[in-house]
């Protein structure tokens, strides 16, 4: 019997649902390693963050997303696995496109977490 591990997923900013493309990414660590001599490594913080590419629709949040600095983002993967970013805020070029009526969005945030 097969399970589902792709498929529609879910997402959520300040819990207004947005209508998203499928592109979505979260990082499964909190933690960035970089090896220094095999055997040795050093770690550092990853900033927590969401990537998504969502709908440009009529009812659009444009000025929750772009004011917004403590937002919580909640994204139901196909899986059943849920992450959820908090004190989030939007990075880079917040911009939509008028031939595919997209918008890829890049959200950081001070917490990431797998549920």
């Amino acid at each position: 019997m097969g399970k589902r591990t792709a498929g529609t997923c879910y997402f959520k900013v300040a819990g207004k649902q947005l209508e998203i493309t499928g592109g979505v990414e979260a990082p499964l660590s909190d933690k960035e390693r970089e090896t220094i001599k095999p055997g040795y490594y050093s770690e550092k913080d990853k900033t927590p963050y969401v990537k998504v590419d969502a709908l440009f629709t009529p009812d659009f949040p444009i000025d929750d997303i772009v004011n917004g600095t403590d937002m919580t983002i909640t994204v139901d993967f196909a899986n059943g696995k849920t992450y959820v970013l908090s004190g989030a805020y939007i990075v880079g070029d917040a911009s939509t496109t008028g031939d595919d009526g997209k918008t890829s969005l890049t959200f950081e945030g001070r917490k990431g977490s797998w549920q």
